[in-house]
């Protein structure tokens, strides 16, 4: 079994990946320990010391936050907290994302800010060790104060209330924690707010798709390199010396990749019998290599918010500071969530043009590809699919940032709505995943009208790859079930990069 220890040292993507892939268990550190105990010992005797009103702490929340609390009522503040905050409607997040949820609130509380008991991070912990998945609900986050509704319903099992996922089922969590013989967290003062305050569940959905979105990228460059294989494009629009006087990162890394990915091809270097390619080829590397450097910012983003405290209030120790701020509110999170879920709909708005220059019946391809069409209607319905889904990314695009709605009678009175923009982001992720399958599934049938004629080795392998999942297709089958085929394969497919391709995203 490996372990991965919480401690101070950046939370990386690759490292997140390596967790979940290779299925460790989470302990804390030495050091963690220390200073969420250290904290925790200095909020109790800041507390038993003074008298004076601390938000959150032994205040009310929210617009109540002059109201006082006696001592002997602070933990029951803290669990009323998260049973009156779990107001979560919709679907239910996927359980991997809430597995997600877990480990970045942990990460978070580590840092010997928020004053929390070592148990209530040790229970969270034991939670993503033996695979006991709350229940949350996708509907119900503003994105501040952090993300209060999806945050109290990870947190309800620590009380022994609210439900599970646990051996394939859904069960009550008191069921469980039985099971487990674990009691019930009877938490202390601040830790329901430290628990609910926080971005977690927007920077799961966004490290979720970011994860996505770092292969989608090197798949988006492949197939539209078949595709520009298959339509018998140019290769000079990739040429260095284009993209070197315009300067952009993603330009520049995305035409050198195209130039490794067809090295050698037989098709790229014949001489052409037209001058220049439709946009959805010939811009390429302006299209893609934008979007990637879009991803890249908002990837630089998520890797500080991995990395950070954003409960309230938040407590220094060693500076005898208890402040109460805003670290919760996910504004930094909205603009780059809308701004990925944008970069991710232009990938899949010009892979569905390629699809649809290469059912034209032009440069010597059958028209929608197939022999007899006219009898077989081929590949013209899977372009409407493509288009479909396409246009639902544009509708998906409406910035969710850009809306704020008052709450908490005014105290609450700038919102991010980070949190619709997160689960936003992974419908268009999942849809461009599609979008690709479907150029694909096009490319390669068009590849075949082309043979004897051979492309890079590269594009040749992947191309064999994914025949040995979907057949070409001769005359008129169910198309669906080769749609299905061709976005498992994307999932499944492994990327034996060679190193020189791995330049940029």
């Amino acid at each position: 079994m490996q372990t991965h220890y919480i401690n101070s040292e950046k939370l990386t993507f690759q490292r997140i990946f390596d967790l979940i892939k290779r299925n460790y268990k989470l302990a804390l550190s030495e050091d963690a320990a220390a200073k969420i105990e250290h904290c925790r010992a200095y909020l109790d005797q800041k507390i038993a010391s003074q008298d004076e009103p601390v938000y959150g702490i032994n205040t009310g929340f929210g617009s109540l936050c002059d109201t006082s609390i006696s001592k002997s009522e602070l933990g029951q503040l803290q669990e009323n907290l998260v049973m009156s905050h779990a107001c979560g409607t919709g679907d239910l997040v996927p359980p991997e994302i809430v597995k997600l949820m877990l480990l970045l609130k942990v990460q978070s509380l580590s840092y010997g800010h928020s004053g929390v008991q070592r148990i209530t991070v040790e229970r969270l912990i034991d939670f993503y060790n033996n695979d006991v998945i709350p229940v949350v609900y996708e509907m119900g986050s503003l994105g501040a104060s952090g993300d209060l509704a999806p945050l109290a319903h990870l947190s309800l099992p620590l009380l022994g209330k609210g439900e599970v996922y646990f051996e394939g089922r859904r069960q009550a969590s008191e069921v469980v924690m039985k099971h487990f013989g674990w009691e019930p967290v009877k938490l202390q003062s601040k830790e329901g707010l430290a628990l609910l305050n926080g971005t977690q569940f927007m920077s799961a959905y966004g490290v979720f798709t970011l994860l996505k979105t770092f292969r989608l990228s090197m798949l988006a460059d492949i197939i539209g390199a078949l595709s520009l294989e298959a339509f018998d494009g140019r290769l000079e629009p990739f040429y260095d010396q284009v993209h070197q006087i315009r300067h952009h990162k993603g330009q520049i890394a995305t035409a050198d990749r195209f130039r490794k990915l067809l090295e050698g091809s037989e098709l790229i270097s014949r001489k052409k019998a037209h001058v220049q390619d439709p946009y959805s080829f010939r811009c390429i590397p302006q299209v893609h290599g934008a979007s990637k450097d879009s991803v890249n910012y908002v990837a630089y983003v998520f890797s500080n918010e991995i990395n950070a405290v954003t409960d309230n209030p938040t407590i220094f120790p060693d500076d005898d500071l208890i402040i109460s701020a805003g670290n919760f509110h996910g504004q930094p999170l909205a603009l780059a969530l809308d701004n990925l879920a944008i970069a991710l709909s232009e990938w899949g708005n010009i892979s569905e043009r390629r699809t649809y220059q290469l059912l034209h019946g032009k440069r010597g391809l059958p028209p929608f590809l197939v022999a007899s069409p006219g009898l077989n209607s081929g590949f013209m319905i899977p372009q409407y699919t493509a288009a479909s889904l396409v246009s639902q990314n544009k509708q998906l695009c409406t910035p969710a940032s850009v809306d704020s709605i008052e709450s908490s009678q005014g105290q609450e009175d700038h919102v991010s709505m980070g949190a619709n923009a997160a689960t936003k982001a992974l419908r268009v992720v999942l849809n461009l995943e599609r979008i690709l399958a479907i150029e694909l599934f096009n490319a390669a049938q068009a590849l075949e009208f082309r043979r004897p004629a051979r492309s890079s080795e590269f594009i040749e392998e992947f191309v064999k790859a994914y025949r040995e999942k979907v057949d070409f297709v001769d005359n008129d089958k169910v198309m669906y079930t080769e749609i299905a085929r061709s976005v498992e394969f994307l999932k499944t497919v492994p990327l034996n990069i060679p190193d020189a391709l791995m330049k940029g995203i």
